[in-house]
């Protein structure tokens, strides 16, 4: 009995030893002694890599669990819809378009995946659901490019599950993450398309894999979502969100180099950041770093985008993990420049605000403009393209008499030449007769012009085709 009892007081004494050396490990690897200046370029790193997320995460919070939330836009796991094309009167987001309805599914994968059913879609209606996960990545696609029209049942699944397969199913995604964003986007032609297009978004279903196999449910896995509040994601205490975001995932391999840089200032899985148990001075370290870090992807967010015939085109800085991987400031002004950006293939999309002598865009003092598009150089699609003017600095749709916030290929009554070329007038004041049709209404101001290109041919994206440059 003596020999049984010293036998469990050893094991006792070696685990507690073992939980002290693991315990120390972790304290060893977090506070490791580090220089102000190294504090401050770690913080300056970490929030660099953290930006997308942040913004991810923001906007998970504002659309889909603070009920509270102006933005809300329904419970998480469900899909809603916005079925109305925007106009003048809306301010919601910047950039808006006036091209397609949009649908929304957050997504919670800790309990268990989800099942998306889409119908089958006629061929001359684009559509897409982009996938992006909470780092920001665009881990994979539905629609018009990637699955074609058919329409199928698709299994969306977080880094935990390792079920097989069920019956019915037509393709699984996977992704690193449980929180997940579906952006989906429809063609819709005019007020008029409005029931057509309601038919279709109206059979988008998504459920749990339980319920599509009719099984009993797991057991729910509850999260405790932190309040997002704005000064502490741009403060020292941006390192909390990370780390909330960070217990719902592994890290990827690639990125471990960059973890094992960050856990020096308490960036890690499993960790609480307490701002009371770091130094003074390397508190303030981290916080100059955070408004470096933070200054950087202001800087770069003005030359994001690649710069051709005073457009730019912003197709770089969105993308899967392959293509962003270790292109971390990139990927932070592509957050910044607009969050949910696809991947080039997908859309790709410029914005012009220079005119061809490198002149601001302004309409002021009756100042006019025209983009030609030769015979056979209007933008090369497999589904559509549209130019949408901004006033500027709001970036919004303006008022304008004939309520035309965007023109394109399918704006009815637009007119070529003789000669097969096309030109566009970009002016406030109404041009008047047939050349109505090709007036595209500017403020009388400064402005933007945004082309959206979905389903691009490969000569877009690859350089081979450049837009024309605005001419005045």
């Amino acid at each position: 009995m003596k020999r049984i009892i010293l036998i469990a007081l050893a094991a006792t004494s070696l685990l507690l030893a073992a939980c002290s050396a693991e315990k120390e490990a972790k304290s060893d690897a977090s506070s490791e002694v580090i220089t102000t200046e190294q504090a401050k370029e770690i913080a300056k790193d970490a929030y660099i890599f953290a930006y997308p997320m942040l913004e991810v995460y923001k906007t998970m919070y504002v659309q889909a669990i603070d009920k509270t939330s102006p933005d809300y836009k329904g419970e998480i796991n469900k899909f809603h819809h916005m079925t109305k094309l925007l106009d003048a009167d809306f301010t919601a987001i910047t950039a808006p378009n006036n091209d397609t309805y949009y649908s929304f599914l957050w997504m919670d994968l800790n309990s268990e995946p989800l099942v998306v059913t889409i119908p089958a879609i006629p061929k001359d209606r684009y559509y897409v659901l982009q996938m992006e996960d909470i780092n920001g990545l665009n881990f994979d696609y539905i629609g018009s490019r990637a699955t074609g029209y058919k329409g199928g049942t698709y299994l969306v699944a977080g880094p935990e599950w390792k079920g097989e397969t069920p019956k019915g199913i037509d393709k699984v995604f996977r992704s690193e993450t449980p929180f997940n964003f579906m952006l989906g986007r429809i063609l819709v032609r005019g007020k008029e398309d409005h029931k057509n297009v309601m038919k279709i978004i109206n059979q988008y279903n998504v459920q749990p894999l339980s319920a599509f196999e009719g099984k009993a449910a797991p057991k729910a896995i509850k999260v405790d979502f932190p309040a997002y509040d704005a000064k502490k994601a741009t403060s020292a205490d941006f390192i909390s969100y990370f780390n909330f975001m960070l217990n719902y995932q592994n890290i990827h391999p690639d990125d471990q180099k960059y973890f094992d840089e960050f856990v020096k200032i308490e960036i890690a899985k499993g960790n609480t950041f307490d701002k009371s148990k770091i130094k003074p001075e390397i508190l303030k370290a981290i916080e100059e770093g955070v408004k470096e870090g933070h200054a950087a992807i202001i800087e770069r967010k003005k030359t994001t985008g690649k710069m051709v015939n005073n457009w730019s085109f912003i197709g770089e800085a969105f993308g899967n993990r392959a293509r962003m991987q270790d292109k971390n400031l990139l990927k932070a002004a592509g957050a910044a420049t607009g969050l949910f950006g696809n991947d080039k293939e997908e859309a790709s999309n410029f914005s012009g605000t220079l005119d061809s002598e490198k002149n601001q865009l302004n309409c002021s003092n009756g100042v006019k403009y025209t983009i030609r598009f030769e015979k056979g150089q209007t933008p090369p699609v497999n589904a559509f393209w549209s130019m949408t003017m901004y006033k500027l600095p709001e970036v919004l749709f303006i008022h304008n008499p004939i309520n035309r916030y965007s023109i394109s290929d399918r704006t009815k009554g637009i007119k070529f030449a003789k000669d097969g070329s096309l030109t566009l007038y970009i002016q406030s004041e109404n041009p008047g007769g047939e050349l109505e049709n090709n007036w595209l209404p500017a403020p009388e101001g400064p402005f933007m012009l945004g082309l959206r290109i979905y389903y691009p041919k490969p000569a877009i994206y690859k350089g081979e085709w450049v837009p024309p440059t605005i001419n005045k």
